[in-house]
């Protein structure tokens, strides 16, 4: 059995988090993995959930069996700091939610990249989506906006 490539460590400003090195991810902090062929599994990145804060509930409206589509809104997830959509990122054949969450929503805080995931497709993922250096270039380019405005903001007194 060949193990997984170890994670990335990355730390930047007050942020840092280990991220598996064997995942897809998008610029709306999502991450894909592969199952099995063609199978996706998707979930929060730790600096989503670190932006949603403490989770209270989700909802995902689509049932087993139904076409998705990427960018299509399936659903929504609230925590204390912000209601959010939860968009797909994989056009295809919609699985299911993660049936743990119903019992323990705070998974996808927890353990964001293993038991924390929120839902499979069977298709095609996000042709914009990038392997773990990508995202890492994401992440920089997120904070530096995040630190930028904050600055502003502080210089506006």
């Amino acid at each position: 059995m060949i193990s997984p490539p170890e994670p990335i460590r990355y730390r930047r400003s007050r942020f840092s988090t280990r991220l598996p090195a064997d995942r897809r991810y998008t610029a709306a902090h999502y991450w894909l993995a592969e199952t099995e062929p063609g199978r996706w599994r998707v979930g929060y990145t730790r600096f989503a959930t670190r932006m949603l804060g403490e989770l209270v509930e989700v909802s995902l409206t689509p049932q087993p069996g139904e076409r998705v589509a990427i960018g299509e809104v399936i659903g929504w997830i609230e925590g204390f700091k912000a209601i959010t959509d939860v968009y797909c990122v994989v056009a295809g054949e919609y699985l299911g939610i993660n049936p743990a969450l119903a019992e323990e929503i705070t998974l996808i805080d927890t353990d964001p990249y293993g038991r924390g995931w929120l839902y499979e497709v069977r298709g095609d993922p996000e042709p914009n989506s990038v392997d773990v250096h990508g995202y890492v270039a994401i992440l920089d380019a997120t904070i530096d906006r995040m630190l930028a405005h904050r600055h502003t903001e502080g210089s506006d007194g």
